[in-house]
């Protein structure tokens, strides 16, 4: 079973830095065949993708609304059983305010498609005020 926990959501001012961390728990096999991405859902709005990772780490997306400003990394130790991901996220405007999440899933990681991550986090609050 795969487990995330996000956390370094908050309150930043327009044009203000946030950076979000998810702690990952999962098999050992999850890493190298899961992709790993971040999501967001604002009030009234559909979930839409930010970032994804491959699950070599080697290919990184980004949808263009976020293109430029956002960046995804990731962490995983020796032992393959946890990572750590990372959401970088420069030049925020009140636009990108809403509920982040990390997700883990299988499929084509450039779609950035909510339905093909199967494992969630429970989701950190980010809101930019102008």
């Amino acid at each position: 079973r795969v487990q995330l926990v996000e956390s370094g959501g908050g309150t930043v001012q327009d044009g203000g830095s946030l950076r979000l961390s998810c702690a990952v728990s999962a098999p050992a096999d999850t890493f190298g065949s899961y992709c790993m991405g971040w999501f967001r859902q604002a009030p009234g709005k559909e979930r839409e993708g930010v970032a994804a990772i491959s699950p070599d780490g080697q290919s990184t997306y980004y949808p263009d609304s976020v293109k430029g400003r956002f960046t995804m990394s990731q962490d995983i130790p020796q032992d393959n059983t946890k990572n750590t991901l990372y959401l970088e996220m420069n030049s925020l405007t009140p636009e990108d305010t809403a509920m982040y999440y990390c997700a883990a899933g299988r499929g084509f990681c450039g779609q950035l498609t909510p339905a093909k991550y199967k494992y969630w986090g429970q989701g950190t609050q980010v809101t930019v005020s102008s």
